[in-house]
């Protein structure tokens, strides 16, 4: 059972409640949307759906690049701060994407969430090749750690996204991170990619089983 999935580059204006369950073959019904702009006109858009029985959504607010929201975990009443990401591919909106990231960072002690496609890179492993921009790079990277963000390691995959081209270019563009305060709330985490013959990108998933003393679950689809 998903209790929530999130999806990048929607690709789309508008959203209607029937789309909304259809997007994620009808197992989740509540959502909320950031629809594409003029801007990036087919590209871009953000959707976040989740089931009610498991998940409370709450103070929904998007910007230019994402959309974040509350969220409670019933079962556990574990609440936190959740930032979904579509970073831009254009050069120059970066700047903007790195500040209104910098920006959204919630309160000290909020436990917070951050995912989505970034669009950029943290490092040379990240891609597989050596055309690199370390200048955008190290402001990425800087970024973060003013967030005081940490990445949740990908356990089977080391590339989200590939151009399906003979030339293979494999880069690492999608990415789960937190900071203290989540990791300790939810220290059994596990991150893993899926298969997909859909999309360039691997859809991931975030999943935490625990043991009898710890009855806490929760899964997030990311595509």
């Amino acid at each position: 059972m998903w209790f929530s999935s999130c999806l990048q580059e929607s690709k789309l204006s508008s959203l209607d409640q029937h789309t909304a369950a259809y997007l994620d073959g009808f197992r989740l019904r509540s959502f909320v949307f950031k629809p594409t702009t003029r801007l990036l006109e087919t590209r871009g858009g953000i959707v976040v759906l989740w089931n009610d029985d498991y998940i409370t959504l709450n103070d929904c607010v998007t910007g230019e690049f994402h959309l974040s929201a509350d969220i409670e975990v019933r079962e556990c009443l574990t609440k936190f701060r959740l930032s979904v990401i579509y970073g831009p591919t254009r050069y120059r909106a970066r700047q903007r994407f790195l500040e209104e990231l910098k920006g959204i960072k919630p309160e000290n002690n909020t436990r917070w969430l951050l995912l989505g496609d970034f669009n950029l890179i943290c490092k040379a492993t990240d891609k597989n090749n050596r055309k690199l921009n370390l200048s955008l790079m190290r402001q990425f990277h800087k970024a973060l750690n003013e967030c005081e963000l940490q990445e949740i390691h990908l356990q089977n995959r080391k590339f989200t996204w590939s151009n399906e081209r003979r030339q293979t270019k494999l880069m690492k563009l999608d990415r789960f991170l937190c900071n203290a305060e989540w990791d300790s709330a939810f220290p059994s985490h596990v991150l893993h990619a899926l298969s997909t013959s859909l999309s360039d990108h691997a859809p991931l998933l975030l999943s935490s089983q625990s043991g009898p003393r710890r009855p806490r679950t929760f899964r997030f689809e990311n595509f």
